[in-house]
């Protein structure tokens, strides 16, 4: 049984459309990315999630029934602004927003102790939040999200500025906190970062799920290739071998592409002829190639403009 179901979301802004029958579900303790290039729909589907904003058409269910003022109170956000008080100490922050959401002020104490020691921020716990680097400022927005004990977590670029050391830490929460059968749904543009760690993940264009499942369903059925370094190889080793084609070379290492009932055996046989093989491997399209592909077919079809992606730092900000 899915925790969160969203269902047919649609959404105006006067005479603009920013999502169209938006539709996936999340599952009891997933890990879920949520990509797409600037303006595609994000924020506005989260804040939809949170209740936040209204949609004019479809709607969000838990557990099978509509989201309530109550269930909300179990949903832990965390905003790409900022939303901290930048003269509060982190531990009486953290304490508040604990009461806010339920929590009696010794389990809101105690709470905001521990999370505060999870993320890294067990020296800060007196510190202006204002006074604290960009990269803590985000673990105490982290914490925020975390301290009532939710069980749902919405989180709009979580990782958006940390550094490597903040970003494992942040990794490691999420997962602790999935581990208990929290769904977790996150935005970000550091494709490599939500290929590396999600169970799944839903690309949106235009506002629409335009893909959605593992990284290993969103390869689908994509054509095979692989990489060879035979060092003794000539350089057109491969050309007449039937329904493989050479993409690049790279120095020793040759990119090969195979079509559909292609032997990839035959391809391997033909490098060993030529001496020793050093690599033999089959390549894995990564992420922001998939993103490419989903964004570059909707464009083709439709006419609209394509938002940049990379693996690492492609698209600056969410709709």
């Amino acid at each position: 049984m899915h925790d969160v179901d969203i269902v047919g979301i649609g959404k105006r802004y006067g005479g603009r459309s920013v999502l169209r029958d938006m539709a996936f579900s999340l599952r009891p303790g997933e890990l879920f990315g949520f990509v797409g290039g600037n303006g595609a729909g994000k924020t506005t589907t989260m804040r939809i999630v949170l209740g936040v904003l209204a949609p004019d058409a479809g709607e969000v269910r838990w557990h099978g029934e509509p989201i309530t003022f109550e269930s909300r109170r179990r949903i832990g956000y965390m905003p790409e602004e900022r939303g901290l008080y930048p003269k509060m100490g982190v531990l009486d922050q953290l304490s508040h927003l604990a009461e806010l959401h339920g929590l009696p002020r010794r389990k809101a104490r105690a709470a905001s102790r521990y999370w505060a020691g999870r993320l890294g921020l067990s020296e800060r716990l007196g510190d202006e939040v204002g006074h604290l680097s960009l990269g803590n400022q985000q673990r105490v927005q982290l914490a925020a999200a975390l301290v009532h004990d939710p069980r749902l977590l919405v989180l709009d670029e979580p990782f958006s500025g940390l550094d490597p050391t903040a970003v494992d830490v942040m990794t490691e929460a999420l997962r602790e906190k999935a581990a208990e059968g929290v769904p977790v749904i996150f935005s970000s543009h550091q494709l490599d970062l939500v290929e590396r760690i999600c169970d799944r993940v839903g690309i949106i264009s235009g506002g629409r799920m335009e893909a959605c499942g593992t990284i290993g369903e969103l390869r689908g059925e994509t054509a095979v290739r692989l990489v060879v370094d035979a060092p003794d190889a000539p350089a057109d080793w491969a050309g007449g071998l039937d329904g493989v084609r050479v993409t690049r070379h790279e120095g020793t290492r040759t990119h090969l592409e195979l079509a559909a009932g292609a032997d990839d055996q035959a391809v391997l046989r033909a490098a060993l002829d030529t001496g020793p093989v050093h690599e033999f491997a089959r390549e894995q399209p990564p992420l922001s190639e998939l993103y490419r592909g989903v964004v570059e077919q909707r464009t083709a079809s439709t006419g609209e403009t394509a938002a940049p992606a990379t693996a690492t730092a492609p698209l600056r900000s969410a709709a």
